[in-house]
């Protein structure tokens, strides 16, 4: 066990924080656990236990748990979702190209640890706690894994890498020392919009013809949706979801990295925040797309066809998306990884945030210059999308962008 005890406040009020690593989240209450996730369904107990517990993030599948906690007086009082990894799928921030670095100097990458939720490129916190002290408590015990176990030894994981964290968090590792590094991802902001008429109403005139040109051929197509919500979604619509979620991946020559167990897991234990948009023709069903929501937030996750219809992609995974958070007056909707086609169908670009830390402090050093560089041209990447935008004016409320492709499904 790693233990890390701090003492917060004055002498008289101290209280003692213990930082675990032998504690799995099968074992946490998932109300204390959920308490400190704040809400957030995609980093949730129900949604981490069903993705360990169907194997789909797993010892087999190249994800072993190995959370970190934090414990005062008999209760937790922080998280950080840990995976000690023995390759880079299912990250969707890539570094590739260091692991091969390393091979090509005749050291090991792997394992290394992944503070992330698998498999989901959507941001969120990391280092899950009520105070800065555990946050930090927690950051240091992660770090510590990267210290040899001997004075001639290797340390036991090359590297740790915070995945999709706030930018909040992604600072507070900064200043622990770890390189942060950007990317971009594409955003809808909901202003109060009363309708989609209304969201199209703020496109350019050539912007807002193709997005009707794309709804108009597919409902031409014959195909139709009905959005469904929790308990609506049926036994049979998973089998159907889950069959052309795994005919997409096939058809990119990729492999499904969820299984349908784990989707009809989630779909008995958190109902209430999913949403699967299916598209029929005459009672056939022909597609589908499933979306993660809160009260705030809707996530774009994963579709698939039986058929290729012109702009079907984006009827069900952007407009019923749109559609379904204007209906619910839901914020903002997060399109997933990478798409810069998402631009021309009102998703803005955003920055995300990583940071990284490097046992081996030669290549640290290389990998914070390539980070730094890396930076710079992201921030003009989104300057550039920006100009692009479809807007004839940034929509009233809106959030301004801040400056090798995995899921075919996002």
């Amino acid at each position: 066990m790693d233990a890390d005890r701090l003492s917060q406040g004055s002498p008289a009020t101290s209280a003692i924080a213990t930082i675990r690593d032998d504690v799995g989240i099968e074992a946490i209450p998932a109300g204390a656990w959920d308490t400190l996730a704040g809400g957030s369904p995609l980093i949730s107990h129900a949604f981490l236990r069903a993705l360990h517990e169907t194997g789909c993030a797993s010892r087999a599948s190249g994800w072993t748990p190995s959370y970190l906690t934090a414990w005062r007086d008999g209760g937790l009082v922080g998280a950080m979702p840990l995976y000690a990894k023995a390759h880079s799928y299912g990250e969707y921030v890539f570094d590739w190209a260091w692991a091969d670095a390393y091979r090509r100097y005749g050291r090991h990458y792997y394992p290394k640890l992944v503070a992330a939720i698998p498999f989901t490129p959507a941001e969120g916190p990391r280092l899950l706690a009520a105070d800065d002290v555990v946050r930090g408590a927690l950051l240091r015990a992660a770090l510590a894994r990267l210290q040899p176990t001997s004075r001639q030894g290797n340390p036991p994981f090359s590297s740790l890498h915070v995945l999709f964290p706030t930018e909040a968090e992604a600072r507070t590792c900064e200043a622990a020392g770890m390189v942060v590094r950007n990317g971009v991802q594409f955003r809808w902001q909901n202003p109060g919009y009363r309708d989609f008429a209304d969201f199209l109403a703020t496109f350019n005139h050539d912007k807002r013809k193709k997005v009707k040109q794309e709804r108009r051929r597919v409902a031409e197509s014959g195909i139709a949706f009905t959005r469904k919500v929790g308990s609506e979604i049926t036994a049979a619509d998973w089998a159907f979801f889950y069959r052309c979620y795994e005919r997409t991946y096939h058809e990119h020559h990729s492999t499904p990295y969820l299984s349908l167990e784990f989707f009809e897991r989630i779909g008995a234990e958190m109902p209430g925040h999913l949403m699967l948009a299916l598209g029929h023709r005459a009672n056939t069903p022909v597609c589908a797309a499933l979306d993660v929501f809160d009260g705030g937030s809707l996530w774009g996750r994963y579709w698939g066809t039986l058929e290729q219809v012109s702009g079907l992609h984006f009827e069900a995974c952007y407009y019923q998306a749109i559609d379904f958070c204007i209906e619910r007056e839901i914020g903002r909707f997060e399109g997933g990884a990478q798409g810069a086609h998402k631009l021309a169908r009102g998703l803005v670009p955003i920055t995300t945030w990583s940071a990284h830390a490097i046992a081996d402090r030669e290549f640290a050093r290389a990998i914070a210059a390539f980070c730094a560089h890396e930076r710079v041209d992201v921030a003009h990447a989104i300057d550039e999308l920006d100009a692009a935008s479809p807007f004839r004016n940034p929509p009233a409320g809106g959030e301004q962008s801040t400056g090798s492709r995995e899921d075919p499904a996002c």
